[in-house]
Protein backbone atom coordinates (compact mmCIF):
# COMPACT_ATOMS: atom_id res chain seq x y z
CA UNK A 1 0.00 0.00 0.00
CA UNK A 2 1.46 3.62 -1.31
CA UNK A 3 -0.44 5.29 1.53
CA UNK A 4 -2.25 4.93 4.54
CA UNK A 5 -5.46 6.16 5.21
CA UNK A 6 -5.36 6.83 9.03
CA UNK A 7 -8.21 8.79 11.14
CA UNK A 8 -7.26 11.84 12.39
CA UNK A 9 -7.18 10.99 16.60
CA UNK A 10 -8.70 14.55 16.87
CA UNK A 11 -11.78 15.22 16.39
CA UNK A 12 -12.16 18.91 16.51
CA UNK A 13 -10.76 21.41 18.04
CA UNK A 14 -12.50 24.75 19.64
CA UNK A 15 -9.41 27.33 20.06
CA UNK A 16 -6.41 25.80 21.20
CA UNK A 17 -8.78 23.15 22.93
CA UNK A 18 -8.40 19.70 20.79
CA UNK A 19 -10.93 17.50 21.43
CA UNK A 20 -9.52 13.87 20.79
CA UNK A 21 -12.07 10.87 19.24
CA UNK A 22 -10.78 8.48 22.40
CA UNK A 23 -12.04 10.67 25.20
CA UNK A 24 -15.91 11.44 22.88
CA UNK A 25 -15.83 7.77 22.12
CA UNK A 26 -14.92 6.92 26.30
CA UNK A 27 -17.89 9.36 27.25
CA UNK A 28 -20.35 7.50 24.67
CA UNK A 29 -19.49 4.43 26.14
CA UNK A 30 -20.33 5.57 29.90
CA UNK A 31 -23.54 7.20 28.55
CA UNK A 32 -24.43 4.22 26.79
CA UNK A 33 -23.77 1.63 29.56
CA UNK A 34 -25.29 4.48 32.19
CA UNK A 35 -29.02 4.37 30.10
CA UNK A 36 -28.88 0.49 29.95
CA UNK A 37 -28.34 0.41 34.02
CA UNK A 38 -30.72 3.17 34.49
CA UNK A 39 -33.14 0.84 32.72
CA UNK A 40 -32.22 -2.29 34.76
CA UNK A 41 -32.41 -0.17 37.83
CA UNK A 42 -36.36 1.22 37.19
CA UNK A 43 -37.31 -2.82 37.39
CA UNK A 44 -36.29 -2.55 41.38
CA UNK A 45 -37.70 1.18 41.85
CA UNK A 46 -34.16 2.23 42.11
CA UNK A 47 -33.53 6.03 41.73
CA UNK A 48 -31.56 6.77 38.41
CA UNK A 49 -30.01 9.45 40.03
CA UNK A 50 -28.61 6.65 42.44
CA UNK A 51 -26.11 5.14 39.29
CA UNK A 52 -26.15 8.86 37.45
CA UNK A 53 -23.88 9.65 41.11
CA UNK A 54 -22.57 6.46 40.76
CA UNK A 55 -20.86 7.16 37.18
CA UNK A 56 -19.55 10.50 38.30
CA UNK A 57 -17.96 8.97 40.89
CA UNK A 58 -17.05 5.98 39.17
CA UNK A 59 -15.66 6.95 35.99
CA UNK A 60 -12.85 9.35 37.24
CA UNK A 61 -11.60 6.64 39.47
CA UNK A 62 -12.13 4.10 36.74
CA UNK A 63 -9.30 5.94 34.70
CA UNK A 64 -7.41 7.14 37.46
CA UNK A 65 -7.20 3.51 38.54
CA UNK A 66 -5.98 2.58 34.85
CA UNK A 67 -3.56 4.80 34.51
CA UNK A 68 -2.28 4.24 38.01
CA UNK A 69 -2.08 0.26 37.03
CA UNK A 70 -0.43 0.95 33.40
CA UNK A 71 2.20 3.23 34.71
CA UNK A 72 2.90 1.17 37.41
CA UNK A 73 4.09 -1.90 35.12
CA UNK A 74 5.72 0.52 33.07
CA UNK A 75 7.65 2.94 35.53
CA UNK A 76 10.43 2.59 33.54
CA UNK A 77 8.97 4.91 30.52
CA UNK A 78 7.62 7.21 32.99
CA UNK A 79 9.85 8.36 35.29
CA UNK A 80 12.35 10.71 33.75
CA UNK A 81 9.75 12.11 31.94
CA UNK A 82 6.99 12.41 34.94
CA UNK A 83 4.20 15.29 33.00
CA UNK A 84 3.81 12.18 30.65
CA UNK A 85 1.77 10.69 33.03
CA UNK A 86 -1.20 12.34 32.56
CA UNK A 87 -1.74 12.66 28.99
CA UNK A 88 -4.10 10.11 28.99
CA UNK A 89 -5.54 11.25 25.63
CA UNK A 90 -2.09 9.35 23.95
CA UNK A 91 -3.38 6.02 25.14
CA UNK A 92 -2.19 4.16 28.04
CA UNK A 93 -4.27 2.71 30.22
CA UNK A 94 -5.45 -0.86 31.55
CA UNK A 95 -8.74 -2.29 31.96
CA UNK A 96 -7.97 -4.15 34.63
CA UNK A 97 -7.12 -0.82 36.80
CA UNK A 98 -10.11 1.02 35.42
CA UNK A 99 -12.02 -2.06 37.32
CA UNK A 100 -10.49 -2.06 40.44
CA UNK A 101 -10.36 2.12 40.59
CA UNK A 102 -14.26 1.55 39.69
CA UNK A 103 -14.95 -1.44 41.97
CA UNK A 104 -13.35 0.56 45.08
CA UNK A 105 -15.56 3.32 44.17
CA UNK A 106 -18.93 1.44 44.09
CA UNK A 107 -18.16 -0.33 47.40
CA UNK A 108 -17.89 3.11 48.94
CA UNK A 109 -20.81 4.96 47.39
CA UNK A 110 -23.12 2.00 47.48
CA UNK A 111 -22.42 1.79 50.95
CA UNK A 112 -23.05 5.36 51.95
CA UNK A 113 -26.42 5.05 49.98
CA UNK A 114 -27.34 1.73 52.11
CA UNK A 115 -27.74 -0.55 49.24
CA UNK A 116 -26.07 -3.89 49.12
CA UNK A 117 -22.88 -3.76 47.19
CA UNK A 118 -23.67 -7.52 44.96
CA UNK A 119 -27.00 -6.51 44.28
CA UNK A 120 -25.67 -3.10 42.69
CA UNK A 121 -22.90 -4.66 41.23
CA UNK A 122 -25.27 -7.08 39.17
CA UNK A 123 -27.33 -4.37 37.86
CA UNK A 124 -24.40 -2.32 36.87
CA UNK A 125 -22.65 -5.98 34.98
CA UNK A 126 -24.18 -5.17 31.40
CA UNK A 127 -23.86 -1.59 31.42
CA UNK A 128 -19.58 -2.51 32.28
CA UNK A 129 -19.56 -4.45 29.53
CA UNK A 130 -21.33 -2.37 27.03
CA UNK A 131 -18.82 0.33 27.89
CA UNK A 132 -15.71 -2.04 27.23
CA UNK A 133 -17.10 -2.92 23.91
CA UNK A 134 -17.50 0.49 22.55
CA UNK A 135 -14.41 2.07 24.45
CA UNK A 136 -12.53 -0.15 22.25
CA UNK A 137 -12.73 1.92 19.64
CA UNK A 138 -11.04 4.83 21.09
CA UNK A 139 -7.98 1.91 20.45
CA UNK A 140 -8.68 1.72 17.41
CA UNK A 141 -8.49 5.64 16.54
CA UNK A 142 -5.00 5.67 18.07
CA UNK A 143 -3.72 2.68 16.17
CA UNK A 144 -2.58 0.88 19.64
CA UNK A 145 -3.76 -1.94 21.30
CA UNK A 146 -3.01 -4.08 17.98
CA UNK A 147 -1.76 -7.55 17.84
CA UNK A 148 0.89 -8.98 15.83
CA UNK A 149 1.93 -8.71 12.00
CA UNK A 150 -0.62 -10.22 9.87
CA UNK A 151 -1.00 -10.24 6.11
CA UNK A 152 -3.11 -8.15 4.54
CA UNK A 153 -5.00 -11.26 2.85
CA UNK A 154 -5.75 -12.07 6.52
CA UNK A 155 -7.44 -9.03 7.47
CA UNK A 156 -9.59 -8.88 3.90
CA UNK A 157 -9.90 -12.77 2.60
CA UNK A 158 -10.50 -14.32 5.97
CA UNK A 159 -12.05 -11.77 8.80
CA UNK A 160 -13.53 -9.57 5.59
CA UNK A 161 -12.74 -6.74 7.20
CA UNK A 162 -14.10 -3.33 5.60
CA UNK A 163 -11.54 -1.04 4.28
CA UNK A 164 -11.32 1.70 7.42
CA UNK A 165 -10.53 -1.43 9.68
CA UNK A 166 -7.84 -2.88 7.61
CA UNK A 167 -5.85 0.38 6.63
CA UNK A 168 -6.18 1.55 10.40
CA UNK A 169 -4.47 -1.97 10.87
CA UNK A 170 -1.09 -0.51 8.59
CA UNK A 171 1.42 0.51 11.35
CA UNK A 172 3.73 1.91 9.37
CA UNK A 173 3.99 -0.48 6.62
CA UNK A 174 3.09 -3.56 8.72
CA UNK A 175 -0.32 -4.64 8.92
CA UNK A 176 -1.45 -6.21 12.47
CA UNK A 177 -4.16 -7.95 14.30
CA UNK A 178 -7.09 -5.90 14.79
CA UNK A 179 -6.93 -6.98 18.57
CA UNK A 180 -9.34 -4.22 19.74
CA UNK A 181 -11.98 -5.42 17.31
CA UNK A 182 -11.92 -9.37 18.78
CA UNK A 183 -12.11 -7.87 22.30
CA UNK A 184 -14.99 -5.46 21.36
CA UNK A 185 -16.98 -8.47 19.28
CA UNK A 186 -15.86 -10.94 22.53
CA UNK A 187 -17.42 -8.23 24.56
CA UNK A 188 -21.06 -7.79 22.13
CA UNK A 189 -21.12 -11.57 22.78
CA UNK A 190 -20.85 -11.35 26.71
CA UNK A 191 -23.56 -8.75 26.54
CA UNK A 192 -26.15 -10.70 24.78
CA UNK A 193 -25.18 -14.05 27.40
CA UNK A 194 -25.42 -11.10 30.87
CA UNK A 195 -28.86 -9.70 29.22
CA UNK A 196 -29.86 -13.74 29.03
CA UNK A 197 -28.69 -14.66 32.17
CA UNK A 198 -30.43 -11.76 33.96
CA UNK A 199 -33.75 -13.02 33.33
CA UNK A 200 -33.20 -16.81 34.76
CA UNK A 201 -34.55 -17.68 37.68
CA UNK A 202 -31.47 -19.40 38.75
CA UNK A 203 -29.20 -16.18 38.93
CA UNK A 204 -28.35 -15.53 42.82
CA UNK A 205 -26.66 -11.97 43.84
CA UNK A 206 -23.42 -11.49 42.91
CA UNK A 207 -23.46 -14.01 40.28
CA UNK A 208 -24.25 -11.68 37.28
CA UNK A 209 -21.46 -9.74 37.81
CA UNK A 210 -19.04 -13.20 38.22
CA UNK A 211 -20.42 -14.01 35.03
CA UNK A 212 -19.35 -10.63 33.62
CA UNK A 213 -15.76 -11.42 35.10
CA UNK A 214 -16.02 -15.18 33.33
CA UNK A 215 -16.37 -13.87 30.55
CA UNK A 216 -14.70 -11.38 29.62
CA UNK A 217 -11.50 -12.75 31.23
CA UNK A 218 -11.93 -15.69 29.23
CA UNK A 219 -11.87 -13.60 25.93
CA UNK A 220 -8.91 -11.51 27.73
CA UNK A 221 -6.67 -14.55 28.22
CA UNK A 222 -6.89 -15.43 24.62
CA UNK A 223 -6.86 -12.17 22.76
CA UNK A 224 -3.91 -10.50 25.11
CA UNK A 225 -1.30 -13.16 24.16
CA UNK A 226 -2.15 -11.56 20.12
CA UNK A 227 -0.68 -7.92 21.29
CA UNK A 228 2.46 -7.10 21.66
CA UNK A 229 1.69 -4.29 23.66
CA UNK A 230 1.15 -6.13 26.74
CA UNK A 231 2.69 -5.42 30.50
CA UNK A 232 4.68 -8.33 31.44
CA UNK A 233 6.78 -10.05 34.38
CA UNK A 234 9.57 -12.50 34.96
CA UNK A 235 7.67 -15.64 35.97
CA UNK A 236 9.16 -19.04 36.84
CA UNK A 237 9.77 -21.09 33.63
CA UNK A 238 6.76 -23.44 34.32
CA UNK A 239 3.98 -20.58 34.77
CA UNK A 240 5.42 -19.38 31.45
CA UNK A 241 4.74 -22.92 30.28
CA UNK A 242 1.41 -23.47 31.54
CA UNK A 243 0.13 -20.14 30.32
CA UNK A 244 1.15 -20.88 27.15
CA UNK A 245 -0.10 -24.73 27.11
CA UNK A 246 -3.37 -23.11 27.55
CA UNK A 247 -3.76 -20.80 24.82
CA UNK A 248 -1.62 -22.95 22.41
CA UNK A 249 -5.39 -24.31 21.01
CA UNK A 250 -5.16 -20.86 19.47
CA UNK A 251 -2.47 -22.07 16.69
CA UNK A 252 -5.03 -24.23 15.18
CA UNK A 253 -6.71 -21.27 14.23
CA UNK A 254 -4.05 -19.87 12.44
CA UNK A 255 -3.05 -17.12 15.40
CA UNK A 256 0.44 -16.84 16.79
CA UNK A 257 1.64 -14.92 19.79
CA UNK A 258 2.39 -11.19 19.59
CA UNK A 259 5.91 -10.21 20.04
CA UNK A 260 6.86 -9.86 24.09
CA UNK A 261 9.75 -7.76 24.57
CA UNK A 262 12.24 -10.25 27.24
CA UNK A 263 13.18 -6.45 28.81
CA UNK A 264 9.41 -6.82 30.44
CA UNK A 265 8.97 -10.51 31.54
CA UNK A 266 8.01 -13.77 29.97
CA UNK A 267 4.63 -13.97 31.18
CA UNK A 268 1.45 -11.45 30.25
CA UNK A 269 0.25 -10.17 33.59
CA UNK A 270 -3.14 -9.97 31.93
CA UNK A 271 -3.31 -13.69 31.19
CA UNK A 272 -2.14 -14.68 34.64
CA UNK A 273 -4.62 -12.29 36.42
CA UNK A 274 -7.34 -12.87 33.85
CA UNK A 275 -7.01 -16.73 35.36
CA UNK A 276 -7.08 -15.64 38.62
CA UNK A 277 -10.11 -13.91 37.99
CA UNK A 278 -11.69 -17.10 36.82
CA UNK A 279 -10.90 -19.21 39.45
CA UNK A 280 -11.96 -16.62 41.82
CA UNK A 281 -15.67 -16.11 40.30
CA UNK A 282 -16.04 -19.84 40.19
CA UNK A 283 -15.14 -20.36 44.25
CA UNK A 284 -17.18 -17.60 44.83
CA UNK A 285 -20.44 -18.65 43.33
CA UNK A 286 -19.63 -22.15 44.64
CA UNK A 287 -18.93 -21.62 47.62
CA UNK A 288 -21.73 -19.11 48.20
CA UNK A 289 -23.93 -21.48 47.13
CA UNK A 290 -22.87 -23.94 49.45
CA UNK A 291 -22.69 -22.08 52.52
CA UNK A 292 -25.87 -20.46 51.93
CA UNK A 293 -25.03 -17.38 51.60
CA UNK A 294 -26.49 -17.04 48.22
CA UNK A 295 -29.99 -16.65 49.22
CA UNK A 296 -31.22 -14.06 47.36
CA UNK A 297 -31.82 -14.22 43.74
CA UNK A 298 -31.69 -11.47 41.08
CA UNK A 299 -34.99 -10.91 40.57
CA UNK A 300 -36.04 -10.58 44.56
CA UNK A 301 -36.29 -6.87 45.37
CA UNK A 302 -33.70 -4.26 46.31
CA UNK A 303 -34.11 -2.08 49.40
CA UNK A 304 -31.74 0.52 50.48
CA UNK A 305 -31.27 0.27 54.57
CA UNK A 306 -30.93 3.83 54.77
CA UNK A 307 -34.14 4.51 52.63
CA UNK A 308 -36.06 1.62 55.26
CA UNK A 309 -34.84 4.04 58.08
CA UNK A 310 -35.95 7.31 56.61
CA UNK A 311 -39.30 5.93 55.70
CA UNK A 312 -39.90 4.28 59.28
CA UNK A 313 -39.47 7.46 60.84
CA UNK A 314 -41.82 9.43 58.23
CA UNK A 315 -44.27 6.83 59.12
CA UNK A 316 -43.93 7.23 62.72
CA UNK A 317 -44.22 11.00 62.29
CA UNK A 318 -47.43 10.61 60.41
CA UNK A 319 -48.49 8.29 62.81
CA UNK A 320 -47.53 10.95 65.80
CA UNK A 321 -49.84 13.83 63.53
CA UNK A 322 -52.80 11.47 63.23
CA UNK A 323 -52.83 10.50 66.73
CA UNK A 324 -52.43 14.45 67.82
CA UNK A 325 -55.12 15.06 65.19
CA UNK A 326 -57.94 12.19 66.56
CA UNK A 327 -57.28 13.88 70.25
CA UNK A 328 -57.93 17.08 69.16
CA UNK A 329 -61.76 16.18 68.45
CA UNK A 330 -62.15 14.32 71.82
CA UNK A 331 -61.50 16.73 73.65
CA UNK A 332 -63.34 19.08 71.89
CA UNK A 333 -66.43 16.72 72.70
CA UNK A 334 -65.72 16.76 76.13
CA UNK A 335 -65.86 20.23 75.97
CA UNK A 336 -68.92 20.95 74.05
CA UNK A 337 -70.74 18.53 76.75
CA UNK A 338 -70.06 20.40 79.30
CA UNK A 339 -71.45 22.98 78.32
CA UNK A 340 -74.77 21.37 76.94
CA UNK A 341 -74.73 20.08 80.65
CA UNK A 342 -74.61 23.88 81.98
CA UNK A 343 -77.54 25.18 79.62
CA UNK A 344 -79.49 22.34 81.05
Amino acid sequence: MDTLLLLNPIAFSIGALKVHWYGLILGTAALLGLLLVIREGKRFNIPQEVFMDMVLLGVPSAIIGARIYYVAFKWEDYKDNFWDVFKIWNGGIAIYGALIGAIICAVIFFRRKGYNFWRMADICAPGLIVGQMIGRWGNFVNQEAYGGPVEESFLRDKLHLPDFIVNQMNVEGVFHHPAFLYESVWSFAGLILLLVLRRQKFMRAGEMFMSYFIWYSIGRFFIEAVRTDSLAFQAPEWVASFVNGLWSPMTALGFEQGYLDPAYGNVRISQLLAIGIIVAAVVFIVVRRLTGKADARYSDPIVSSKVAVDDIGHTATVTGEEEKVTTIPSSAQDDSKQVEDKKE
